[in-house]
């Protein structure tokens, strides 16, 4: 994977983690927090739909591998809800 293909990268995770804050209403930290949302999202989202056995609607070829948009955007919404009701509200 190339220096460009890995900015690429992390510009989709950190769109795909931005959408999952502005769906949750959760707003705190910034641009690197989105970025690893959208990364642990990926994980977590792809983890549930191997579970229920669903399919990937849209994924993004980036160097070769697949990106899994939707469940990016779903995984990191759950793990966005569970770090709101643990934090509690500022």
């Amino acid at each position: 994977m190339s220096v460009v293909e890995l900015l690429i990268l992390l510009l989709i995770a950190g769109i795909c983690g931005s959408l999952a804050q502005a769906l949750t209403g959760f707003n705190r930290g910034g641009c690197l927090l989105a970025v690893a949302l959208g990364f642990i999202g990926a994980l977590v989202g792809m983890w549930i739909a191997r579970a229920l056995g669903l399919p990937e609607p849209f994924a993004i070829q980036i160097g070769g591998q697949a990106f899994p948009i939707v469940w990016s955007i779903v995984g990191a919404s759950v793990v966005t809800i569970v770090v709101g009701l643990l934090t509690g509200r500022r």
